[in-house]
């Protein structure tokens, strides 16, 4: 491995310990209670080294974000691969991967929906804006996509398949947000997975043509 090799993978990896000590630090303290130097003692680094990879506490808190979008790409990409081909099969594994990515990590996607809901996005970098928006975008495409088969199938009926994707990832974010504040006043209950299986059966069940229930 040349010199030029190793010094990219030694930036790679610092970027990486900054981004998963910025991570623990906001969910042990919120957004605004964290500060830089919070965020550098978690890490083991001056602030002014965090400053060489991210200009502000925002543009971490960004990153994340786009890393949890990129999670979920991946997630939603994976539908495709599913063997059973029936439109409520595709449903179902896109509940499975919402599932799955919440319990994989919940604070990326916090992270995420908090964000699209802030005024943080005016601090951040133009490149980052526009990889944030272009992931969210993707985001809601490959929903719509599942759900265009299914009308197409004749199983589904003739919605707006974007509308529909709207409301599913709007669903998903709400109540995981609802789930946090609940949190706060019990950290001990878990009400997210139980609630959101029950409100994406409810969404099926009205998407679903009558003659085509079971």
């Amino acid at each position: 491995m040349g010199i030029s090799d190793r010094k990219q993978r030694e930036k790679e990896e610092r970027r990486r310990q900054i981004m998963n000590a910025a991570q623990t630090t906001f969910l042990a303290k919120g957004f605004s209670g964290t500060t830089v130097e919070d965020i550098a003692g978690h890490a083991e680094l001056s602030p002014s080294t965090i400053y060489l990879y991210f200009k502000n506490k925002e543009e971490l808190y960004g990153s994340l974000s786009l890393q949890g979008l990129g999670f979920l790409l991946k997630e939603l990409e994976g539908i495709n691969d599913v063997p059973d081909d029936r439109p409520e099969a595709k449903l179902t594994a896109l509940k499975e991967s919402l599932q799955n990515l919440y319990k994989s990590n919940p604070l990326l996607l916090l992270s995420v929906f908090h964000f699209q809901t802030s005024e943080i996005m005016k601090d951040l970098s133009d490149n980052l804006v526009a990889e944030i928006k272009k992931y969210s975008t993707l985001a809601i495409r490959h929903i719509s996509k599942f759900i265009n088969y299914g009308i197409n199938q004749g199983k589904f009926k003739q919605v707006n398949p974007t509308a529909v994707a709207d409301i599913v990832w709007s669903m998903f974010s709400g109540l995981l947000i609802w789930e946090e504040s609940k949190r706060a006043l019990d950290s001990e209950k878990q009400y997210f997975e139980k609630t959101f299986d029950l409100a994406f059966d409810l969404l099926c069940y009205g998407l679903i043509k009558e003659n085509q229930r079971k």
